[in-house]
């Protein structure tokens, strides 16, 4: 195949956690549908966000050590990914007629991997975090493993059983914990040896985006959850107050980055991602309407509705505020 179609390939099967019309045309189309690697940007914008805040505050970095901790997290990500839907098929919550199987290939249901490729890639992911944390803990500190086996239960506790964070209505909470204070806390740790209460406020604000995405999927999956017994925590709320959360969490966030400018927690650049309220009042609005009967036309992730709203909506705001803190690093370093 020539180049140029795999690199289509490569790119519908990011946008979209689906493979082309033609199908999984090579390994990495394959393993890009199977992580659902979409979703990594989520995570890399965590790391960022730690390293352009450590560049703003012109603490002593070590870059190395950062980069190693946005690489891990990555990783981990990916390999949080596999355990969900490696666990959610042990428990029988993922089956042919879930979400899951609908919206995208299931990697072992489908067939694109086996039972066997699953735990390997998993033991995989595992052992390169398990390396870079021992690097890092060599470089740094203990404190390091306290990151790394927090974020390492938390991803195990959301679906593997006895825990089951999902069924019980913390699933969305530990998503807060893990995109905020872990991940972006856990990498300026990592860069710096230090952890000021700023970085710790601007981690939590920031969780608020992919919490969003979580609580969507979660409304998304309510006719399924609901009489299965996983109780989400739009399943406890009800559809009609889990969007009224959703939505209140959109706005919270653009409140806590102005509350962030306010007591200087971060630079006044930051305001840069208030250019996506726009979107925030499209993503509102169509928060307030029913999911329409039928997908529109070439929709990749029918029948997830409200969670591709509040990840478009997450990308954008994200984007922003990283431009936000690019431009108060720069500034900080030139004045």
């Amino acid at each position: 195949m020539p180049l140029a179609e795999r690199l289509a390939a490569w790119r519908h099967a990011y946008r979209t956690t689906n493979p082309p019309e033609a199908g999984v045309v090579d390994g990495v189309t394959r393993w890009l549908v199977v992580t659902r690697a979409g979703v990594l940007p989520m995570t890399l914008v965590s790391g960022m966000v730690a390293a352009l805040l450590a560049w703003a505050a012109d603490p002593p970095v070590d870059w190395l050590n950062l980069a190693l901790a946005v690489v891990g997290i990555v990783v981990a990500h990916l390999a949080n990914n596999l355990l969900n839907d490696l666990a959610d098929t042990g428990a029988g919550t993922d089956t042919a007629d879930y979400p899951r199987a609908l919206y995208a290939p299931h990697p072992i249901l489908s067939g694109l991997v086996t039972r066997r490729q699953l735990v390997t890639a998993i033991v995989v992911c595992q052992l390169v975090d398990l390396a870079i944390m021992i690097t890092l803990i060599v470089r740094v500190d203990w404190w390091i493993a306290g990151f790394a086996l927090a974020g390492l239960f938390l991803s195990w506790a959301y679906t593997a059983p006895p825990v089951r964070l999902k069924r019980i209505g913390l699933g969305e909470l530990d998503v807060l914990l893990v995109w905020g204070p872990l991940m972006v806390g856990g990498v300026y740790y990592a860069g710096t040896g230090s952890l000021p209460w700023q970085v710790v406020a601007a981690a939590a604000v920031y969780a608020l985006l992919p919490t969003t995405v979580l609580l969507g999927k979660h409304i998304d999956k309510l006719p399924y959850d609901a009489p299965a017994g996983t109780r989400t925590l739009p399943v406890l709320l009800g559809e009609r107050r889990a969007k009224l959360l959703t939505q209140a969490a959109m706005v919270a966030y653009y409140l806590g980055v102005v509350v962030l400018v306010v007591v200087q927690a971060v630079g006044w650049p930051a305001l840069l991602t208030l250019l996506a309220l726009p979107l925030l009042v499209r993503s509102l609005r169509a928060y307030g309407r029913p999911v329409p009967d039928q997908p529109p036309e070439g929709y990749p992730v029918w029948p997830l509705w409200w969670a591709p709203i509040a990840f478009v909506h997450t990308r954008r705001a994200g984007a922003l505020l990283l431009l936000g803190l690019l431009a108060w690093a720069l500034w900080t370093t030139l004045r």
